[in-house]
């Protein structure tokens, strides 16, 4: 099976490449929500965080704060959104992570839960549940 992500990750297709090692790949996004958003894809095919190895998880947070230095310097934003989304929020079927340069009132939201379900009232019962796991 073909996978876009491990295509891209390993240079299959022209990219603008911004950094690269071993084990990760980052490049410019082909649609980018403000210029310099950077995407980093691990170079072994993994579909979630979680498949990571010790390994890849430094080398993705480590290019995420070089490439976020990067932006910072040229573009001066007024801060920077990582944002990596998994399962079926995931597009390309192939973990990677979002840079984004971020400018007041560019647009980019982060919003409400629709669910109204009262987890704001259950904290205390949800960490605890989650130091069991």
């Amino acid at each position: 099976m073909s996978c876009l992500g491990c295509d891209l990750a390993n240079a299959k297709f022209t990219v603008h490449t911004i950094y690269e090692d071993e084990l990760v790949h980052c490049f410019l996004d082909i649609n980018p929500f403000n210029e310099g958003h950077t995407l980093i894809l691990p170079k072994r095919h993994v579909k979630e965080l979680t498949e990571l190895t010790y390994e890849e998880t430094l080398a993705v947070m480590d290019a995420a704060k070089m490439i976020s230095k990067k932006l910072n310097t040229l573009f001066e934003p007024d801060g920077i959104t990582i944002n990596q989304n998994g399962g079926k929020f995931s597009d390309l079927t192939h973990l990677h992570m979002h840079v984004i340069p971020r400018y007041e009132n560019d647009g980019f939201t982060w919003s409400e839960s629709t669910i109204q379900d009262g987890a704001h009232k259950r904290l205390a019962e949800t960490a605890n549940k989650l130091l069991r796991v």
